[in-house]
Parts: structure tokens; C-alpha cells; sequence
């Protein structure tokens, strides 16, 4: 649309795992259509594609991500041998600050919130200031998997607890539009649950995040997948409780616009069809602005 006013963008990223690298796509689309993001609201997954955006480090996540295999991710996995959760996440955290810098919120060019739950007093928490890193593994804290964090007297855990599509922190934005990504949306019917077959050449990229990432011991790799088994029904439980929370949420406080990703997509954990998973987000963009653009002309 030349010389129109390019509209800005309060954007709300969904809890959902490995299918919130759609994300990464939906961004890319809604920028490339000109829309001008100035705000970001998160949980879980969501909370770290939008902080990790919003910091201007979207593209090196993106080259990660895109290169890490289903080993990488088991050997970021640092196991907690207490009771509160499997994975402490120190790893995983300490990576990503390595990669996008270690930023506090209020420093960050696009506003930023990240949502979390606090299970001391069962309530909504809005993490916008301080250690971005600090405010994404509290919104990334999935029950029996990751450990909460401690935030002053309280634990918090993932935001999706309470609100997998925050749109309630977009409320005081002045942009011209608030669009959401849900990621609970409906299943895809054509959709195969079989995972695309791998190629055994490495890129260069691949080889620097193997030697960056220090490997475990066999025998801890063996127990640990033996562990993450004995969570499927339980990140089955919890996406589903996601998913019905996240449909009664858009109804009560609809978005000006929703971009819907399926919720069978991929599994919960399946981070390394990181390349599959953005396109995907891509294409349900460029249907969503093709419908835009329908209605508007």
C-alpha cells in the first residue's frame, strides 16, 4: 500500500512449545506486509520469541534454532533431581544470553511484557522491567518440567497457567491494531503426525552450536529421554487445559485480529523442526493478510 501510513502493531505471542517457533514466521510476514510492531505482549514460548524480537536479535535466534538437532536440546537439558520440576534450565537460559546479550526490559526499543503465573498467591504476574532472561524462564516455566522461580515471595510458573494468549497487557497501547497469535487452534485433519526425514549432512552452523553446547554422558541422556517419556501425558493434559483457557480468553477480551497455528502441528518438544514450524507460522500469516486486504478493499 504505497503511501499509506504504515500500521503499528500491538502483537500477542501464545503459549504452545515447539509450536511457538511459528512465531518467528508471523513476525517476519507481518513486517515484510509492513506493519509496524511497537509492542509485545507473551508467555512461555511466546514470551521468548517476542523478547528476543524485541531485543533486535530475532535473526541470530532464528539461525540457532533452525540449525539444532533433537541432541542439542537433550544436552541443554539440566536435569533437577529435587521434586519441583526435571529441568532446572539454567543451560537453556545461559545459552540464549550468550547468543542475544544479557538486556533488561525497560532498556529494549519495543515494549515488552512477559507473562507468568505466580502459584503462591494464584495469580497473573506482568514482567515488564528488570533481566529480560530472568522474566522469560519465569513465563517459560512449565509445570513438572521446569522449576518455578523464585520472585520475591512468591514461585512463579508458566504464564499459560492462567492466560496462554495475553492480550490484557495490550489494553493501554496506543497503536492502530492489536492482532494475537493463538497457537491452540484447531487440528489440522490432513495433517500426518510423522516428522520429515533428516538430512545426515551438517551445516557449519550446526557443527560451531554442537562444539558450543558441552554434551552429557550417555547414561544421563538415556535417563533423562526415559523421564521426558513419562511427561507426555502430561504435556498432553496441559495443552489441552491451554487450549480451552486460551478460546474462553479471545472471547471475553477479543484481539482486533487473531492468527490461528494449529495445535498438531508438532509436539510440544520438537524444536528441531524449527524450519517447518516457521513456515508454517509464514503461511497462516500471508492467509491472514490476503484476508486483510479482502475486507478492506
Amino acid at each position: 500500500m504505497p503511501g499509506k501510513k504504515k500500521p503499528t502493531v500491538s502483537l500477542v505471542l501464545g503459549s504452545g512449545g515447539a509450536r511457538g517457533l511459528a512465531h518467528i514466521g508471523v513476525i517476519h510476514e507481518l513486517q515484510k506486509a509492513g506493519y509496524d510492531i511497537r509492542s509485545i505482549s507473551g508467555c512461555s514460548i511466546g514470551a521468548l520469541v517476542g523478547g528476543v524480537f524485541a531485543a533486535g536479535k530475532l535473526d541470530e535466534f532464528e539461525k540457532w534454532v533452525r540449525a539444532i538437532s533433537k541432541v542439542d536440546i537433550l544436552s541443554l537439558m539440566d536435569i533437577s533431581w529435587g521434586k519441583e520440576g526435571l529441568i532446572k534450565g539454567d543451560k537453556i537460559i545461559n545459552t540464549l544470553v550468550e547468543l542475544v546479550g544479557d538486556q533488561k526490559i525497560e532498556d529494549l526499543p519495543i515494549s515488552f511484557t512477559a507473562v507468568a503465573t505466580d502459584i503462591t498467591h494464584e495469580r497473573e504476574v506482568w514482567l515488564s522491567s528488570g533481566p529480560l532472561f530472568d522474566a522469560i524462564r519465569a513465563s517459560m516455566s512449565l509445570p513438572l518440567f521446569f522449576t518455578p522461580v523464585k520472585h520475591g515471595k512468591a514461585h512463579l510458573i508458566d504464564g499459560g497457567v492462567l492466560n496462554p494468549v495475553p492480550i490484557a497487557p495490550t489494553f493501554r497501547d496506543k497503536t492502530d491494531i492489536t492482532i494475537a497469535v493463538h497457537l491452540g487452534g484447531r487440528k489440522d485433519r490432513d495433517r500426518k503426525e510423522e516428522k520429515p526425514a533428516k538430512s545426515d549432512n551438517k551445516s557449519p552452523l550446526h557443527e560451531k552450536i554442537s562444539k558450543f553446547i558441552s554434551f552429557l554422558k550417555s547414561g544421563e541422556e538415556d535417563e533423562r529421554e526415559k523421564k521426558l517419556g513419562s511427561l507426555s501425558v502430561a504435556n498432553q493434559a496441559f495443552d489441552t487445559m491451554q487450549s480451552t483457557i486460551a478460546r474462553q480468553k479471545l472471547a471475553a477480551y477479543p484481539p482486533d485480529a487473531t492468527i490461528e497455528i494449529s495445535r498438531n502441528i508438532c509436539g510440544t518438544m520438537d524444536f528441531d523442526r524449527a524450519a517447518e514450524i516457521i513456515e508454517i507460522g509464514a503461511t497462516e500469516t500471508r492467509e491472514f493478510l490476503s484476508r486483510q486486504e479482502k475486507h478492506s478493499g
